[in-house]
């Protein structure tokens, strides 16, 4: 996670935002099996500033899903935001029938990743996805073209009030 962030770096220098750095946990993942939730911190360094950041992370599991919350404050304020995670997990839960509990193997698909994945590769899922959009767009870039000039054309038409047979065709 700390290598991932290093290298995100340079991109956010590029957009003009300080680096950052993982400094370390400020909580270790936790899971909490019985209830299926998942919840761990981060301390964060933005550029030379003195303070550190908090980002800290809740994971609801569910049949279908993930349920995400995340709070970001300053590492002063652990201890209260650790305090008030412990008050919100038990109250967050998914209606029947969409609970974790209610999972049919064999029916409902299951995620490719676990809870690992959740904690160390919710990021790199997203910037796999990504690049993979990106292959795709590259790969169809003519198709897209073609068609983004045919919306333009009809756009142009719709706005000026003529259409391509009446604009061809010279009035006697």
């Amino acid at each position: 996670m700390q290598d991932e962030t290093r290298a995100e770096n340079e991109e956010r220098k590029k957009q003009g935002f300080e680096p950052v750095t993982l400094v370390g946990w400020a909580e270790p993942p936790s899971y909490d099996a019985a209830a299926h939730k998942l919840y761990w911190a981060k301390d964060l360094a933005f550029g030379e500033g003195a303070e550190h950041t908090l980002n800290y992370n809740i994971r609801i599991l569910g049949r279908r899903g993930v349920l995400v919350l995340n709070g970001v404050a300053s590492m002063s304020q652990l201890a209260a935001i650790r305090t008030e995670a412990r008050s919100i997990l038990p109250a967050v839960e998914f209606n029947d029938g969409h609970r974790y509990a209610d999972y049919l193997p064999g029916s409902d698909k299951a995620a490719a990743y676990g809870i690992a994945g959740l904690v160390a590769g919710a990021t790199a899922a997203k910037a796999g996805f990504f690049k993979l959009l990106w292959v795709g767009i590259l790969a169809f870039k003519k198709a897209i073209f073609v068609g983004l000039v045919a919306v333009g054309a009809a756009l142009k038409r719709l706005f000026t009030g003529r259409s391509p047979a009446l604009g061809s065709q010279e009035q006697s």
